[in-house]
């Protein structure tokens, strides 16, 4: 098994990052063999034969990301199917859903909006983490709302899923009135595609990364509107008799932006709103907090 290790190694060498190597060649090992890595670590000196380890090695050369080639990725502790409809889960999404889950009420039966779901993630892991949450899954994109539906059923989670697009009018679409609104909306501006690696540029949803450049906050008005307007709540109007209450928003965020989306938050009527750095230092993520 050794010399398989070292095998995928020197064929990845020079097109990944010296550090990622020898977790690509564990990964490769365990999904194409079923193998734990303990066994991995504890197999004899022989090796493994692997048909199709050529054809992965030259997808993963060609930049192909390995979720993509092996059609699904372990996140937050979910098993998700990733196409290339969806964008692949990332660990400062993770981070996201983390903030959500600890600064609101996990103990109440609160409504969720996921806009943008694409595979399902935020909406699964938040349902994951709060069983008696109400939560919904929108996208634009009806081959995504399809993995995330298989998604939930994979993990075994209930959440709704609507197809919608969120910049078009939204006056006939019967929202629930939400008590938190958390999305991971594209904002990656166009210019700068130029600096992006090619397993993201060349394979993952462009329609789920990019904004134009005259526009970066594009996404993040439009949500962040979409709290006050007066067709939320026509799914269950007898709620409207009930006390306001604040509706909190969250973001992830492209780092650049980070001080425009939170004054645009405040010009539009948001309170406390919050800038949170990840684990790189890097401003990520925002929250604001709104009374309808």
């Amino acid at each position: 098994m050794k010399q398989l290790i070292n095998y995928i190694i020197s064929e990845l060498r020079g097109f990944f990052p010296e550090e990622e190597l020898r977790e690509l060649a564990y990964w490769i090992i365990e999904e194409t063999t079923g193998m734990t890595r303990t066994q991995i670590l504890t197999a004899d000196k022989g090796t493994k034969n692997i048909p199709n380890i050529e054809i992965i090695l030259q997808k993963l050369r060609t930049h192909e990301p390995i979720q993509y080639i092996f059609g699904h990725t372990e996140w937050m502790g979910l098993d998700l199917r990733v196409t290339p409809a969806t964008l692949i889960p990332r660990p400062e999404t993770a981070e996201l859903v983390e903030w959500v889950l600890s600064v609101c009420d996990t103990h109440q039966p609160l409504r969720v909006l996921d806009i943008g779901t694409g595979s399902g993630c935020i909406a699964l892991a938040l349902k994951r983490g709060a069983p008696l949450w109400q939560i919904t899954g929108l996208d634009i994109s009806q081959e995504a709302l399809e993995v995330a539906k298989e998604n939930a059923q994979r993990n075994h989670l209930h959440v709704d899923w609507l197809q919608t697009d969120i910049l078009s009018p939204i006056s006939d679409t019967p929202f629930p009135i939400p008590d938190i609104i958390v999305s991971n909306p594209p904002y990656i501006c166009d210019s700068e595609r130029r600096d992006m690696d090619a397993r993201v540029l060349d394979y993952e949803p462009h329609s789920a990364l990019f904004v134009p450049d005259t526009d970066p906050l594009l996404f993040y008005r439009q949500i962040a509107r979409l709290a006050l307007l007066p067709s939320i709540g026509t799914a269950d109007s007898g709620r409207r008799n009930l006390p306001a209450k604040p509706i909190y928003m969250f973001f992830e965020i492209n780092e650049a932006y980070g001080s425009d989306v939170c004054e645009m938050l405040r010009q539009i009527g948001y309170t406390n709103v919050q800038l949170k750095n990840d684990i790189y230092g890097k401003p990520r993520m925002v929250f604001g907090a709104i009374t309808r």
